[in-house]
């Protein structure tokens, strides 16, 4: 279990394997498992020589919070609260903008984004994919009940979004220096695989990987994306 400073208890799960640590930071509905992704990914990298720390965010699994009360002003604080000393993080989805907004203040030598949104206005506010059109385009609802319902799975809070104006993960990501790897899925639906792309084209020192077809969450390609994953933080270890 990990406290916060600010009080909150975030569900967690360790499991050693060297002297090296990486942090796994899940997406926007999702939990320390990722959908089954970082229960696949934990073992293998402990395997590879790492210890490996999955946590929920607040708000999510079975860490405090309520969903609707979650914002990314939060979720700082929580990988702040993960985060003991020199590590490398993997981020999927969501967990992509609570990650770059802290590369500049925290100790994180090599990064991964998995499917990252970089682009808060193009994924949340004026969503340009089926899925998140799908999903985050009720701003009436929003408006009216202070949360917007994610098909019963998960509350979106009204401050959450208000974040999301002014917020620029993207820049932030760009600005920093660690090596990093973006893995993305070409058919993605819900997170632009375009400007995954773009962006990691334009930074220095950024190995890029597509996932041929593969939509948000890998599907089929899962075991590429896990493989790539392991193969690129162990060699930049080593090197």
């Amino acid at each position: 279990m990990i406290t916060t400073s600010d009080g909150l208890r975030l569900d967690s799960v360790r499991h050693d394997g060297g002297p090296e640590t990486v942090v796994l930071v899940h997406g926007i509905t999702a939990d320390l498992d990722e959908n089954g992704l970082f229960t696949e990914l934990a073992p293998r990298l402990a395997a590879a020589g790492f210890t490996v720390l999955r946590f929920s965010f607040r708000g999510h699994g079975r860490s405090d919070g309520r969903p609707r009360d979650m914002t990314v002003a939060g979720e700082l604080l929580d990988l702040r609260a993960a985060v003991d000393g020199p590590v490398s993080v993997v981020a999927s989805s969501f967990g992509a903008v609570s990650t770059a907004l802290s590369l500049a203040s925290l100790p994180v030598r090599r990064v991964v984004l998995w499917q990252p949104v970089l682009d808060l206005r193009r994924t949340f506010l004026e969503p340009e994919l089926p899925r998140g059109i799908a999903l985050y385009s009720d701003r009436a609802s929003l408006a009216q009940n202070g949360f917007l319902d994610i098909e019963g799975r998960f509350e979106l809070g009204a401050a959450l979004f208000e974040e999301f104006a002014h917020l620029d993960p993207r820049g932030a990501f760009l600005a920093s220096r660690m090596p990093a790897l973006v893995v993305h899925g070409s058919g993605d639906e819900h997170v632009s695989h375009e400007i995954a792309r773009e962006t990691a084209l334009a930074r220095a020192g950024t190995d890029w990987h597509s996932l041929a077809g593969a939509g948000h969450g890998f599907g089929d390609s899962a075991e590429e994306a896990l493989d790539v994953t392991v193969r690129w933080l162990s060699r930049v270890k080593a090197g």
